[in-house]
Formats: structure tokens, sequence, C-alpha cells
């Protein structure tokens, strides 16, 4: 393991005003989205669509890296292989390597993500393909009388001990614990939930000796339910986010980069950007997005290649939205923090 190698990725991905791109859909999921379009997918097409995203013009302005599938990450782009063609314009290429979230053995409600048989050796492969960091989620669902702790241990465990074989592979985990917004719950259920995930999170994440500079948080933010008659304003959202992670996430973790779990484009900019607005957090607060940066750029390709231009400049728009409000902030933090270490020279 190389922690400074570790460090160095980790803070590349979370630099300011940037953020990642969720292009890991799995082979069953990029077939829903691309049925939705009325595009049949299969390897030759999905690599089209992703191509069309990858070389959009412009885009390393706002993303610092991208999270690939399997069959992506063994693709090429213009003789490049993807990884090259990414690194080559300044992103960071990153890889899916948890198997999927399946029902947990007499818990029918809940599931554990699993993947960690040859994971070792996944992960050499893929730092051999060119992966500089990795991503892991687990799915935490809330309902009537879960989640339970078996479910949040279960997977806490797997996402440590995955981190711990990311490391030692100087590969930088993207550790994501995610608590589902589907239910009718309401924020305080939410927060409640999140941080009842997130301690166990962490310490087995302890337990497992992971360098907590070396890698990132991807979580969810603390946000009402879909199906809740009371939904939280975005200052809501963002107030109780930055409350429960002050709680419970280490100050130690470089970055904190957001996943979008189902809102819509616009719902994950504004959020984020309230999110932004609240001081005291000892993190760069960023992005993980899948679906938020990619609708619309989806919506307008719609498979045909006269659109890929037009798809190009929704997507960058939205990275564009996203990118700049947290660049915006950033700023504002540093001009800050240059305010108090002059005041603090002056009185010292």
């Amino acid at each position: 393991m190389d922690i400074t190698i570790l460090k160095q990725t980790a803070q590349a991905l979370v630099a300011p005003g940037k953020g990642i791109l969720a292009a890991d859909e799995s082979t069953k999921t990029i077939a829903k989205r691309l049925e939705k379009i009325g595009v049949e997918s299969n390897p030759e097409i999905n690599l089209a669509y992703r191509k069309m995203l990858f070389t959009t013009p412009g885009i390393e302005q706002y993303l610092s890296g991208v999270i690939l599938y399997d069959e992506t990450i063994r693709q090429s782009i213009d003789s490049a292989s993807v990884p090259q063609y990414l690194a080559g314009k300044g992103i960071i290429p990153g890889i899916k390597v948890d198997k999927g979230a399946w029902l947990l053995p007499n818990f029918p409600e809940e599931k554990v993500t699993e993947g960690l048989d040859g994971l070792r050796d996944r992960l050499t492969e893929y730092k051999e393909i060119g992966a500089k960091f990795a991503k892991w989620r687990a799915v935490i669902t809330i309902g009537e009388e879960i989640p339970t702790d078996t479910c949040i241990e279960a997977n806490a465990e797997v996402l440590a001990r995955y981190a711990a074989l990311c490391q030692e592979q100087d590969i930088v985990p993207v550790v994501e614990p995610e608590v589902l917004m589907d239910a009718d719950n309401d924020l305080e259920r939410c927060k409640e939930v999140t941080t009842m995930t997130l301690k166990k999170v962490f310490e087995r994440l302890s337990a497992h000796k992971v360098v907590l500079e070396g890698m990132l948080l991807k979580p969810n933010m603390v946000i009402s339910g879909k199906k809740s008659p009371t939904q939280a304003s975005s200052q809501e959202v963002a107030e109780a986010t930055v409350k429960t992670f002050l709680e419970v996430v280490p100050g130690q973790v470089p970055g904190i980069v957001f996943l979008s779990g189902g809102q819509t484009p616009n719902q994950a900019t504004e959020n984020l950007a309230e999110i932004n607005k609240v001081p005291g957090s000892p993190w760069q607060m960023s992005f993980s997005y899948g679906r938020a940066l990619q609708d619309e750029a989806l919506t307008t390709w719609a498979g045909k290649e006269e659109n890929v231009r037009a798809a190009q400049q929704a997507f960058l728009e939205r990275a564009k939205k996203v990118g700049e409000s947290l660049a915006e902030y950033a700023r504002k933090a540093i001009k800050e923090q240059v305010k108090k270490d002059k005041k603090k020279k002056v009185n010292d």
C-alpha cells in the first residue's frame, strides 16, 4: 500500500468544482435505460452511448473521474482503451467491482452486496488496465421494522473488506452505503437510518485498518422518501445532511461524493449547491452522479448519430451547472479561510 498515491488520487477526485460521473450501469441496468428511448442494448450500442458522454468537448472541466463497468473498461475509443482515453483528457478512470445486491438470507425485505470472492485478483487486473479508484454499493431499505442491525452490519463488513482490498492495490475505494429514498419516510427517519449506517460503516473500516485519508465516501443525502406526503426543502435537506455527517463521518476523509439516488437533475443540483452553503464541513463536498448527469443527454441522444452534438451539449450544460455551483462555494470558502488566516496573524 502506497498511502501517498492513495491520498493524491482521493484529493484529485474531489478537486474544487469537479466531481465523478457514474457510468457504471450493469448490463441489465443499461438495457433498461436504453429501452426507455427505444434502443436495444448490446456492447456496441452501450459503447456508442458512453462514447458520446466521454468525448464531449470540455467535459474535463467538470469531471474529475468516471466510474466504468467491466464491459466498458475493456473497450476502446479512437484506438485507445477507454481508461487511456479518459486519462488523456485528465479524467481519472475508475471501476465498479461489486456484483450487485442480493436478498439477505432469512431477511426477505433486505439485501447484502456480493462480490468479495475473487476481488483481489480482479483488482489486480483492473489496476493493470488503468483503474485508479473503485466503487462498491450497498443498499439499505427503510420500511416497517427495517433496516435491521443484521443488514446494516453485514453490508458494513463487506464495504470495509472491499475498501481494504482496494487500498492493498493502491486503488482508492469509494465506499457507497446508500439509504434508499423509495419509501414514505420523513426526513427525520432518513437521518436516523443514515446515522446508524454510517456509524457502523466507519466502525468496520477502522477495524480493517482502512486509511481514511485514502478513501472517499459516496452516501445518500438526508432526504424525504419519495412517497412521503411531506417533502423537505433543499435548505432542510442540506442542514440535516451536514448535521448528520458532522456527527458520524471522521474529518480525515478527504471528500464526500454524493449519489443522486433517484432525484431529478434539478433536485440533485440544487440540493448539492445548498449543502455546500452550510458552513463547518471539514470535507470537500462533491458529487458522483449517474442519472442526474445523464438523463437529459440520454433523452436527447435517443440512439441517433445526428443527435450526438445536441446530447453532448445537454450533458455539458448539466455538468457545468453542478460543477460551477461547487466552484462558487469553494472559492468563497477559500476567501473566508484566507481572511481568518490574516486575522490570526495580526492577533498573533
